[in-house]
């Protein structure tokens, strides 16, 4: 059966800060009782993200456990730079565990690992999930992921924080709508909870990241015609571009997606303003360029552009949407507030694939 979380994100519930939390509000709502944040509490998911409807923000576990239905786990909403637990919500935890609800984690920090949160799980019966935690037989990659007869798509970002994951499936729902055979190989901790399986390849050993993501891509092929793999990290992130390379060298893409925040001038999180983005175009040239790396002769080409323009009006996200396509001469569009349209007709003509006949 599938749980009913309450989501921890206490002081953090924004699309900046909580991103596991508005992924899961906006990809599997039916399992959202409540979200709890003292901050926004009394309020809905709707009024705080623009989405999410209903679902109440508490600003207790107390007090989620109060709605009927109640949850039965809790998911802890954030995705923090290096992943580690706030102090401050240990004593949060260990209550939860303590009223006999499951605990959900995409932290870096493995929470059933930590003695006292295990021994609380143990003695309530309940279950500690980390989705972060990798399989413990992952080998080096070996290039495998080329040979698949699955068209192999993934998303890549200018930057880290600008929607890989949520273009991902964006493009798969498109695809399924038109009958095409399409699956979503996950590769971070939210679109694992959401989609079920896949493998957090930023919790992998380093040399052990191309063959995760190859692992995953090779089992999301089987039986697809398409296969959108969730990219992570930025290749131009001096913090993050390992596992991004890791990636694309593991899922080996005959294509990929551009992710990018128009306007958005340095690498995100206010420590990086040392490093200065590059135009659309050039990020077009510098990732078409790092696959060639590797395999010369299968050249994997950017052939769309997704565009996160939450924080812009709708002329300027226009605008500027409108004015990389003409740079770069590929279909670009924010697929949340325009549609995914554009990115799934060109999906399909560089995969050779049709929509399904309606019946």
């Amino acid at each position: 059966m599938q749980p009913r979380f309450a989501i921890l994100a206490e002081r953090r519930f924004d699309k900046e800060n909580a991103k596991t939390a508005t992924g899961a509000i906006r990809y599997i709502p039916d399992q959202i009782v409540a979200v709890i944040d003292s901050e926004t509490a009394g309020r809905t998911a709707g009024d705080v993200l623009g989405y999410g409807g209903d679902i109440p923000v508490v600003a207790t576990i107390a007090d989620s456990l109060e709605l009927d239905p109640p949850p039965d786990a809790l998911l802890i909403g954030i995705a923090p730079p290096g992943g580690g637990l706030p102090a401050e919500w240990r004593s949060m935890i260990a209550s939860t565990l303590e009223r006999g609800l499951s605990i959900w984690s995409g932290l870096h920090t493995a929470i059933g690992h930590d003695p006292e949160f295990r021994r609380l799980a143990d003695e309530h019966g309940v279950e500690i999930r980390d989705l972060r935690l990798p399989p413990p037989d992952l080998t080096i990659g070996t290039g495998a992921a080329r040979h698949t007869d699955a068209y192999r798509v993934l998303t890549v970002g200018m930057d880290c924080n600008v929607g890989k994951m949520t273009v991902s499936l964006e493009v798969r729902r498109g695809l399924t709508e038109r009958g095409v055979q399409a699956a979503f190989g996950g590769t971070g901790q939210t679109g694992i909870l959401i989609d079920g399986h896949g493998i957090s390849v930023d919790a992998v050993v380093a040399d052990f990241i191309s063959g995760a993501a190859e692992r995953l891509t090779l089992e999301a092929a089987v039986d697809a015609d398409v296969v959108l793999v969730e990219g992570q990290g930025s290749l131009l992130h001096p913090s993050y571009s390992g596992v991004t390379l890791g990636l694309m060298h593991g899922a080996m893409p005959d294509a990929m997606i551009l992710c990018w925040m128009p306007g958005r001038p340095f690498i995100y999180g206010g420590r990086y303003d040392w490093v200065q983005l590059p135009s659309i175009e050039e990020g077009v040239r510098l990732h078409e360029e790092a696959m060639a790396w590797v395999c010369p002769e299968q050249p994997s080409r950017v052939i769309g552009l997704a565009a996160n323009t939450h924080n812009m009006t709708e002329s300027d996200a226009r605008r500027a949407i409108e004015e990389a396509g003409e740079r770069t001469g590929l279909p670009a569009v924010d697929p949340i507030r325009f549609g995914m349209e554009p990115l799934v007709d060109a999906v399909m003509k560089a995969a050779g694939v049709s929509a399904a006949p309606t019946v």
